[in-house]
């Protein structure tokens, strides 16, 4: 799963031979991103929620910030650090404390299919709230198959999975698209990698104390062995490495490419889910995914189209 800002770019794609690295960057945001739902599963069924966020964010934010110290980006001044703060909040303490905690209940093929509507929501945002796009008749078509396809999704499954869940993750994709929205209006560091790494730290910092408010570490967790290999994955593979290949392909090609994971990542997150964990899938969960995953791809596709 994304765990920062979607970044414009605006290197022009260039025609060449296939290049493994590019190859390789892509594997890392489809199968990474995808894979960290199930990932989260895991650790939630072992450790508590806020704890399980905190540890994943806390530890890659340091880890990132220090490196992007090291080789040279200047800190965040006064303003800065205000603005990655409330992002921060926003983009981690809510979403991600949203997601661990609604995982507890929701299989992470479902959550990853629900997280798949936050460039939809950010659209809607865009247009309706903010007014930063002009209303065009092809995103209302895009955001309505989107949301049919959440309603297909929550109304066949009421039965079967706890609504208040999906609601937080819903909830925490619409604070996501808000701090996604917000970002193009803030003061931020140049340093995309200091800007991740400190957003990252603060919504750690702030997941770990609130664990410790609600009582997780009292007493402290029992971190099995299952349940470090699922948050070390996360912190290395999700948030390191996967970050990491996201910037690197946004220096060479248009966002909106990039941004493609938003639609690749529930496949694989279903996937993953139905053969590992042996979550189930009906026919109308697949036309729900479908309705989404077309909807997002619509979205995309248009802003690619634009040059965006």
């Amino acid at each position: 799963m994304a765990t920062t800002t979607v970044i414009e770019s605006s290197v022009p794609t260039q025609k060449s031979k296939l290049d493994l690295r590019v190859v390789l960057a892509f594997a890392a945001i489809y199968i990474l991103w995808g894979s960290t739902f199930l990932g989260i599963r895991i650790a939630v069924q072992l450790v508590p929620p806020l704890f399980a966020a905190g540890v994943r964010f806390f530890f890659a934010g340091v880890l990132l910030y220090a490196v992007m110290r090291f080789c040279g980006r200047r800190r965040p001044t006064a303003r800065e650090w205000r603005s990655l703060l409330l992002l921060g909040s926003l983009m981690f303490v809510v979403t991600y404390g949203a997601v661990f905690w609604a995982e507890q209940y929701v299989p992470s093929g479902f959550t990853s299919v629900l997280e798949a509507t936050l460039p939809l929501i950010t659209i809607a945002l865009e247009v309706f709230v903010f007014r930063q796009q002009p209303m065009r008749w092809r995103l209302l078509v895009s955001i309505a198959i989107g949301f049919v396809g959440v309603l297909l999704l929550l109304l066949h499954n009421a039965q079967h999975v706890a609504l208040l869940p999906c609601a937080a993750i819903l909830l925490g994709a619409t604070s996501w698209s808000l701090g996604a929205v917000l970002t193009r209006s803030l003061p931020l560091p140049a340093s995309k990698g200091i800007t991740a790494g400190a957003e990252m730290m603060f919504g750690g910092t702030i997941l770990l104390l609130l664990s410790a408010v609600r009582g997780e570490m009292h007493p402290f967790p029992h971190v099995s062995a299952k349940a470090f290999f699922a948050l070390a994955y996360l912190v290395v593979a999700g948030s390191l490495v996967g970050f990491s290949a996201f910037v690197w392909l946004l220096g060479r090609m248009p966002a909106t490419r990039v941004a493609s994971h938003a639609y690749i990542n529930p496949v694989v997150a279903v996937t993953l889910g139905y053969f590992f964990a042996g979550e189930l899938i009906t026919p109308r969960m697949l036309v729900g995914t479908a309705l989404i995953v077309a909807s997002v791809a619509l979205i995309l596709i248009k802003d690619k189209t634009m040059n965006v």
